[in-house]
Parts: structure tokens; C-alpha cells; sequence
């Protein structure tokens, strides 16, 4: 990877709504040459997708609450029940499990407080084998991620 798939890289996290075109003019090629390294990162998997970013607010998320979690146990059902049924729940923008102590991150994104609740008490905390769970209310974002 060169310069010029760096900028490229850049440009498209900044606006991946960009033509071609425009996106030749900024990292200094030609329609051409650019499509074929979009098209080279794209095939890597250095370039994974696109995606709008949307408004939270707009749709009924802008309460949005990071989780630590962990489990009582690690054996491979245990998990495998915590992180399927988490992963399919819509609420639930990030999952990582983590190395050490808590033993998941999790990012939820709902309504507001009573819908939240809700979402801690149905979804979560009915699954099995659920040690401890700490809610952060973020007061302000500083630096949005992507």
C-alpha cells in the first residue's frame, strides 16, 4: 500500500459517497488508475463496505449507553448462547469480547431510559449465567467514532 492508497483510504472515510472522479481530482490520478485501486482495495479487503451515518435521533436511538459485562463462567455454550443472542439484538451497535476484566464491551443504542431498562431486563439480563453488568451514560462525546 502506497501513498495513494492512503489517500484514498482517507478520502473514502471521509465521504464514501464520492464519485470517481471526484475522488481521482483529490488524490491527484485519473478516473482510470483510481478506479482500479478502489477496486484493488475493495478486493483485498482493505476497503470492507460503505455506509450512510445516520442521525440517532432520527430514528430512535439517541440514548445510547456503553456496557461492561461479564459472565460467570467461560465454558464454549456459555458464550456461544451470550454472544449469538446479543449479536442479533438491534439495540446493540458494538460487541467485543475482551481480554481480562470485564469480559465484554458492549454498545446499545435505544430511546430513551425506560427503553433501556427494558432492553437490560428482556434481553440481557435473561440470559444465563450473567455475573455483572455496569452501565456508563456518556455525559458528552468529545469524538464520535465511526
Amino acid at each position: 500500500m502506497d501513498a495513494i492508497d492512503k489517500a484514498i483510504i482517507a478520502e473514502l472515510e471521509r465521504d464514501g459517497r464520492l464519485t470517481n472522479v471526484e475522488l481521482a481530482q483529490r488524490v491527484g490520478l485519473t478516473a482510470g488508475p483510481c478506479l482500479r485501486r478502489v477496486q484493488r482495495l475493495e478486493a483485498d479487503g482493505v476497503i470492507q463496505g460503505y455506509r450512510a451515518v445516520i442521525d440517532p435521533a432520527s430514528v430512535g436511538r439517541s440514548f445510547e449507553v456503553l456496557i461492561d459485562l461479564s459472565l460467570e463462567t467461560q465454558d464454549a455454550e456459555t458464550v456461544e448462547r451470550f454472544e449469538e443472542t446479543l449479536a442479533r439484538a438491534e439495540e446493540v451497535l458494538e460487541l467485543r469480547r475482551l481480554f481480562g476484566s470485564p469480559d465484554y464491551f458492549l454498545r446499545v443504542a435505544v430511546a430513551d431510559l425506560p427503553a433501556y431498562e427494558a432492553f437490560l431486563s428482556r434481553r440481557v439480563m435473561t440470559i444465563p449465567r450473567i455475573r455483572n453488568v455496569t452501565s456508563h451514560f456518556t455525559m458528552k462525546t468529545i469524538k464520535p467514532g465511526p
